[in-house]
């Protein structure tokens, strides 16, 4: 039988040790961080009816959507993003969850695009999002938590752009325009990839106005500190409802985003901020690392209190983030932010002789049982093909036992990272361990 060449498809990778153990680490701190603000964990299924999942991103999300008939002969899809399907969910089971609810949730997401830096066509996002209010309070707690995320994540240089669709609508009623917003809207979220030319023949060839288009981006362009912008909108947005609704949001975000404490410079507004996805009605927002923006957003996200409705009569709207994982690893890769070590144990213990491998088992045991991690090298090979191998997987000390050191009752703890070594008693181990393994944190 012919070897089948091992390969796999485009946009689509595996995940060696290394980087694993990243995304797992951030997952953790991503976790810690949305359930010290009271965001509980749900799942839903990758394959959904197509009808739940068409119509409700864009045009782009549609044609790239996975869609297929399964063996009985259904019209399913797999999820594009998160959000739609809590939608769903939520309409389903909320008579069980009730009002406000907050929720997180980790899980894999497939769209057929063309693959480039940090984007794939299967890739990982870690959504929160309070469903059932449309209070601010809400608002600005989503903008404190992709604050106190990136913190935890020890990323200093960052900012939140964020800016409100009530604003944009505005504007474009004033220019009687509200009829083509979603095409005039998801122009202006490419602004940052094609540049303001490419937006201005965009919104031409779909029937704007030399004038319109240089009022979409006079507002696009705005620049300043924030409360100087906020100064300048009215002049330019209008006096409608929809228009003063919009500065109203920004400024109480504005507002809450200090007092909760957030560092000025890292929450920008941003009136050129879209979002491209249809179903997006307030407060919208992405994040941007300093040191790489050209890597784009890795947290975005906005209100959407309408999207609910496509499945139940029940009001309930919603606003959430999305914690872009792979783009985010990709960035942390390139900021030199993650730890190349393989092992997932701190401690690494040598098999010397298999004539003692209930001794070096109890050990690894009673290490364990001490609180450390332990990998025991399960064959009886020579000291220095061990210690390549541990060296190499990256674990952070060695406790070696020969027949010498069973004998004495001691052992020797080797520094991996450095060529110190020492000899402490057998019953001292685990506490030496802990006790280096704190120095070097």
């Amino acid at each position: 039988m012919s070897i089948i060449q091992p390969r796999t498809l485009k946009g689509f990778r595996d995940q060696l040790p290394a980087t694993m153990t990243a995304r797992e680490q951030v997952i953790e701190t991503a976790r810690r961080v949305y359930r010290s603000f009271g965001f509980t964990p749900i799942d839903t299924p990758a394959l959904e009816y197509s009808e739940i999942l068409f119509g409700k991103g864009s045009d782009e999300t549609d044609k790239q959507m996975y869609r297929f008939e399964d063996n009985g002969g259904r019209d399913v899809a797999m999820r594009f993003d998160l959000t739609v399907p809590l939608a769903r969910f939520i309409a389903q089971h909320v008579g069980k969850l009730g009002t406000p609810f907050k929720r997180y949730h980790v899980g894999p997401v497939w769209r057929g695009e063309n693959t480039q830096r940090g984007r794939y066509r299967e890739f990982t996002q870690f959504d929160f999002d309070t469903i059932g209010t449309e209070s601010l309070v809400a608002d600005v707690e989503t903008l404190v938590v992709v604050h106190d995320l990136f913190a935890a994540l020890d990323i200093s240089e960052f900012v939140v752009h964020f800016n409100s669709r009530d604003l944009l609508n505005g504007l474009l009623e004033k220019l009687s325009l509200e009829t083509e917003s979603e095409a005039v809207l998801r122009s202006l979220d490419k602004l940052a990839k094609i540049g303001a030319d490419g937006v201005r023949s965009e919104l031409r060839d779909g029937g704007a106005s030399d004038g319109q288009v240089d009022e979409i981006l006079a507002l696009a362009g705005l620049g300043g500190a924030n409360d100087e912008i906020v100064a300048s909108l009215p002049a330019i947005v209008g006096d409608s409802d929809t228009a003063r609704r919009g500065i109203g949001a920004i400024t109480t975000v504005l507002e809450g985003v200090r007092a909760s404490g957030v560092i000025e410079k890292r929450v920008k507004l941003d009136v050129s901020i879209a979002r491209g996805l249809a179903y997006y009605t307030g407060t919208v927002f992405e994040t941007f690392l300093t040191a790489l923006p050209d890597i784009g957003s890795v947290c975005s996200g906005g209100r959407y209190d309408d999207l609910a409705s496509l499945y139940t009569k029940q009001r309930l709207p919603g606003i959430g983030g999305s914690l872009g994982l792979d783009r985010l690893i990709a960035a942390m890769e390139e900021l030199g932010k993650i730890d190349e070590r393989a092992a997932t144990a701190q401690v690494f213990v040598p098999l010397f002789s298999s004539d003692r491998v209930s001794d070096y088992l109890r050990l690894s045991e009673e290490l364990r049982s001490a609180g450390l991690s332990v990998e025991l090298y399960p064959e009886g090979r020579k000291l220095g093909a061990q210690m390549k191998y541990a060296d190499r997987r990256g674990h952070r000390l060695a406790v070696i036992v020969g027949d010498a050191e069973w004998e004495a009752g001691t052992a020797q703890i080797k520094k991996l990272d450095t060529t110190e070594s020492e000899e402490v008693a057998y019953a001292d181990v685990a506490a030496r361990c802990h006790a280096l393994l704190g120095a070097e944190a």
